[in-house]
């Protein structure tokens, strides 16, 4: 490696660096930058090493401006709103069955289309072009014991899929705070066994109508099936028994008495239904 050696200045004559002085002076018109400038550099590189025209300086390109973020809020560019945030697992068929004036939507999504399994979220809105959100953390639940159907059957044991209004609700016990109209009556009393052998007694303590093949705003004891007696009805929410349902989608006992606190009839709810796979459509 060299060493590099120490800059000493060089002792120039003052004669010689006046007369020097002189030379450099004379450069400022016509010189080495000017459009006179010597025939030895036409054609060459300007100063900043770009070509130019005969004789000229090549000037470097302009800098491109650099927005200020101190400038005017109008200059600087706003971001895209964020769309309304969806239902998770809903398709676009699904989503559009969801009445517009619709803010609580009860989303029950089943394992498969042959489980009798599911999992239940209830979800708000502020209004028609708001986001959707939670209100709860996931519940699970049962649905009919051969899963669900588009096109459901009296006697299947499957549940219907699809998008139905929650207009009434009723039960064998006097109901927890609630806005929906309630039909207390001792008809909703019910025995026997579920397919599990476990008893049925109390599983219509409490309930809410699906409006599937009945007149909605009826008691869900209505037995009016306007799609006739053949396409099965008397589809609700009810109690828990601890096994799958004819038909039914059910809760345990405490989560049936916090959804009647929480559905409104002022806004419209309904029940988004069916196997995971079936949604996404």
């Amino acid at each position: 490696m060299s060493v590099p050696r120490p800059c000493v200045p060089l002792r120039l004559p003052y004669v010689f660096c006046a007369v020097l002085v002189l030379l450099l002076t004379g450069c400022g018109s016509g010189g080495l930058f000017g459009t006179g400038g010597s025939a030895a550099l036409k054609g060459t590189s300007g100063a900043s090493g770009v070509p130019g025209p005969t004789g000229t300086v090549a000037s470097p390109p302009a800098a491109s401006p650099v927005p200020s973020s101190a400038g005017p809020a109008a200059a600087r560019p706003r971001p895209s709103p964020a769309p309304p945030r969806e239902i998770p697992g809903l398709g676009p068929r699904t989503r559009a069955a969801i009445p517009a004036g619709t803010r609580q939507a009860f989303v029950v999504t089943g394992e498969s289309v042959d489980s009798n399994r599911s999992t239940a979220v209830l979800y708000t809105r502020d209004g028609p072009t708001a986001g959707w959100r939670a209100a709860m953390a996931p519940w699970p639940a049962h649905n009919a014991l051969n899963g669900w159907t588009d096109e459901h059957w009296e006697g299947d044991l499957r549940s219907p899929s699809g998008v139905f209004t929650l207009t009434a609700a009723g039960g064998r016990l006097d109901p927890p705070a609630t806005a929906f109209p309630y039909d207390l009556s001792p008809d909703f009393k019910v025995e026997g066994e579920g397919f599990h052998g476990e008893p049925l007694e109390g599983s219509f303590d409490y309930v809410i109508a699906i409006d599937y093949n009945r007149l909605p705003g009826t008691s869900p004891l209505d037995h009016t099936r306007p799609l006739g007696e053949e396409r099965g009805g008397g589809i609700w929410i009810h109690v828990d028994h601890g096994g799958p349902t004819q038909g039914c989608v059910s809760l345990t006992e405490d989560r049936m008495k916090e959804l009647l606190g929480l559905l409104d009839p002022a806004q419209d709810p309904v029940i988004v239904m069916g196997d995971a796979e079936s949604l996404l459509r």
